[in-house]
């Protein structure tokens, strides 16, 4: 649920209130009782969701970083490393020449 600002354009009170969305505006001051109530537009808080069932990634602390960018440079060596074993492999010739057979007559 929000909070929400409210002003009394009569004596200038300002205060806050925990409203339900579906809720309706106050109007009546709760300082000098008159109805000339108004809600503030503010910017709002912004909205951050932390739990399970949320992006993780969002969050992550600067140790889960810097761990993440080590297995990275670790798994681009491996990945050189593999793709330099297939092009070794593709160079040397994999099947055997048939042999030829000439008809015998």
């Amino acid at each position: 649920m929000p909070t929400y600002d409210y002003i009394c354009e009569s004596c200038g009170c300002e205060f806050e209130r925990f409203q339900s969305i579906t809720a309706k505006p106050l109007r009546k001051c709760p300082k000098c009782g008159k109805r000339k109530l108004k809600r503030l537009i503010g910017a709002g808080a912004g909205v951050i969701f932390k739990g399970s069932g949320f992006y993780q990634t969002d969050y992550r602390s600067e140790s889960y970083k810097k761990a993440k960018e080590s297995e990275k440079k670790t798994t681009d060596k491996d990945t050189t490393k593999k793709k330099t074993e297939t092009k070794t492999k593709d160079s040397t010739p994999t099947e055997k020449p048939k042999p030829t057979t000439k008809d015998k007559k």
